[in-house]
């Protein structure tokens, strides 16, 4: 065994049966790179990554790759759902190096951590070939490493750094309209999503888009959404077997998958299709939301109220052999098999044919018309198709069940599981569910309990009851904001206070005065080669966006100017520099909070919670809502409750309408 066996990381476990000398990321390992002034090899990957363990099997398991690395190298392996920090140091450089970037990723620095060179994926041969080629050019010419080292070092820096627009700028609504009008050029108006492949779900570019199409009464916008929310529901994307999405797929109709399942996806993809379905009610949503949840409690679920991380792209197959996808592929006999009688009609649902074909006589299932479009062509009751499509499903999902099951990743992440925590909330404000209201406070429980410390810091990961690595700045802002979405169905003030507490730890250890932004990793750790100032919205929003968005709510509900201060100076420093809107749609999210048309709304009396869950099953983005039961020391309603009555107090800007008692009256307002 290497170093490995020492680590928690199932993606890490994985190879500590390689021949080669694996290290951990720690101050051991980088201090014998120093001393034994040798090249460090660092790779990246995660347990759920296919093309990872096809370069751990051609290459890492080879005794003629572990020679060439273990002779001439101190290799570090990292799994990138631990430290994210590193991955995105490293991914930035490999980016720059060569236009690309992805996993598994392999970077070669110098002793002190610097890169020189790195890629994604190697072919056996390649890896070797480069490995000697950069052994030799550091032994006999190190003069001309050490200045390349130099200069992508100086230029990593200086693209971390954020541009300062110190101009004073209000909300914008031309401004926001001129990026969606360029946004529209690439959306894919047969499939939904964006022209191009391979194809990300990206749930906040369609949480901006519906919000902004609501807000702007953009009837082409909502269309676009709604387009894109169907054909990744009837694509092989979604597992229409048994619930949950995979990563993305490698097509342009959302068809085969890279067969993955991710716990920040389907947390992020549960919000977006219950507020989809708060201003919709199409059943579509609701199934994939009921799917998917049942899906998460099933498979990742824990005891302790936590969720795992992954399900592998990777299965044993019929030979006994790893093969991507294997577990949810389906061969025409095999279906013909299950369904009997039904097979005809089941292929023209799942398109058992050219269109859901994907190879090796394998077919990926996928719908392409509605139901109430098949029932029709084929004469046949919309509602016995409906109990059809359920039996088969029940079918195939018992035969499945007899198969090799992808491996689990069984490591729990703060911010991934406060991810899934509000995309249950959202669920449960959308269908009223309370099983969902009470996993999602399991949750928050479980967090409180097991990964935030006496010292007032979050840790990352949890695993068989032990808690490692300092936390990163996602995962106090993804908590915030779960605890902020536990408060807007609760009402009960502590998940405000405890938002609040991690506000306040994040501004002490993580806020940069000078770059006016959060940066990605605490000062109490150690600093990596350059400073990371998370901004782009990825397939999961920046850390810093996702902070805006919090402290926007604290400051109304604090009255706290600081944080508004804070937020407002993020987004100002940010809208100027967005060229393609796709990668900053949270932050074009945080920037309609400042529109004319957001709101407050107060809900203060004895029956004040019957009230707040009739308003949470509308579509309200604009709204920010609060309210109690009880008197209430919290700034934004104090001296608001009445025992008497139930009062409702709509606000903008800080300035409030007379209250008023009558729902109705306020309902008109509100526009539910």
């Amino acid at each position: 065994m290497n170093e490995l066996h020492q680590e928690t990381s199932p993606y890490l476990l994985q190879h500590a049966n390689n021949p080669v000398h694996w290290k951990g990321w720690n101050s051991h390992s980088l201090d014998s790179a120093q001393k034994e002034n040798k090249l460090i090899i660092v790779s990246i990957g995660y347990s759920a990554c296919h093309w990872c363990h096809v370069m751990e099997h051609e290459s890492f398991e080879n005794d003629d790759v572990a020679a060439v690395m273990n002779a001439h190298f101190i290799s570090i392996k990292i799994d990138r759902e631990e430290r994210p920090d590193i991955d995105a140091v490293y991914m930035k450089a490999v980016q720059v190096m060569t236009g690309q970037g992805g996993w598994p990723m392999n970077v070669v620095t110098l002793p002190d951590g610097r890169p020189i060179w790195g890629g994604t994926y190697f072919r056996k041969n390649d890896w070797i070939n480069a490995l000697e080629r950069l052994q030799e050019l550091y032994k006999q010419q190190p003069e001309t490493i050490l200045d390349y080292a130099q200069k992508l070092h100086e230029g990593l820096q200086s693209i971390s750094i954020i541009p300062k627009n110190d101009a004073e700028s209000s909300f914008d609504l031309e401004l926001l309209s001129n990026l969606v009008s360029k946004w529209e050029r690439s959306f894919d108006w047969e499939f939904g999503g964006m022209a191009c492949a391979p194809k990300f779900m990206m749930p906040t570019n369609y949480e901006f888009l519906l919000r902004f199409g609501h807000q702007t009464q953009n009837q082409t916008i909502l269309d676009f959404v709604n387009l894109t929310l169907t054909k990744m529901a009837y694509g092989g994307l979604f597992d229409t077997v048994d619930g949950g999405f995979s990563r993305y797929s490698v097509d342009m109709k959302w068809h085969v998958p890279h067969f993955e399942k991710m716990l920040y996806d389907n947390g992020q993809l549960v919000s977006l299709y219950a507020n989809a379905y708060k201003l919709t009610k199409n059943k579509l949503c609701k199934d994939v939301i009921e799917k998917t949840l049942h899906f998460v409690e099933k498979e990742w679920l824990t005891k302790e109220g936590s969720f795992y991380s992954a399900l592998d792209a990777d299965s044993l197959n019929t030979e006994n052999h790893l093969e991507e996808g294997a577990f949810y592929v389906w061969t025409k006999s095999e279906l013909q098999e299950v369904l009997q009688e039904d097979f005809d009609l089941f292929s023209i649902v799942f398109n058992c044919n050219e269109f859901g074909f994907w190879e090796h006589q394998n077919y990926v299932l996928i719908q392409k018309d509605a139901l109430s479009e098949i029932a029709a062509q084929q004469n046949i009751p919309l509602e016995t198709l409906e109990q059809k499509k359920k039996n088969w499903e029940q079918l195939l999902y018992t035969t499945r069940e007899k198969r090799s099951k992808p491996r689990l990743d069984n490591k729990c992440l703060t911010s991934w599981n406060a991810i899934m925590l509000k995309g249950y909330v959202d669920a449960y404000k959308a269908l009223g569910t309370p099983e969902y209201l009470d996993i999602a406070l399991q949750n928050a429980n479980f967090i409180i309990k097991n990964v935030w410390g006496s010292e007032g810091n979050l840790m990352h990961s949890y695993k068989e009851g032990k808690a490692t690595i300092n936390g990163f700045l996602e995962d106090y802002a993804h908590v915030i904001q779960a605890f902020i979405s536990l408060y807007e169905v609760t009402f009960d003030e502590k998940w405000l206070h405890n938002a609040k507490q991690l506000t306040d730890y994040a501004f002490d250890n993580f806020y940069d005065e000078k770059a006016q932004f959060f940066s990605f990793t605490s000062r109490q750790d150690k600093a990596l080669v350059t400073a990371h100032y998370e901004v782009e919205d990825n397939v999961i929003p920046a850390s810093n966006s996702v902070m805006a968005d919090a402290l926007f709510k604290l400051s109304i509900y604090f009255e706290n100017s600081y944080y508004e201060k804070v937020c407002q100076q993020m987004v100002q420093h940010v809208i100027p520099t967005i060229d393609y809107p796709s990668a900053f749609s949270n932050w074009l999210n945080v920037l309609l909070h400042f529109s004319e048309q957001n709101k407050e709304l107060a809900i203060c009396g004895t029956t004040a919670s019957n009230y707040l869950n009739i308003i949470n099953r509308n579509y309200l983005p604009n709204i920010i809502i609060a309210g109690s039961s009880t008197e209430s020391k919290l700034p934004f309603l104090v001296n608001r409750f009445s025992e008497t009555e139930t009062l409702f107090y709509l606000c903008q800007n800080r300035t409030c309408q007379k209250p008023t008692s009558n729902f109705e009256e306020i309902s008109n307002k509100l526009g539910i």
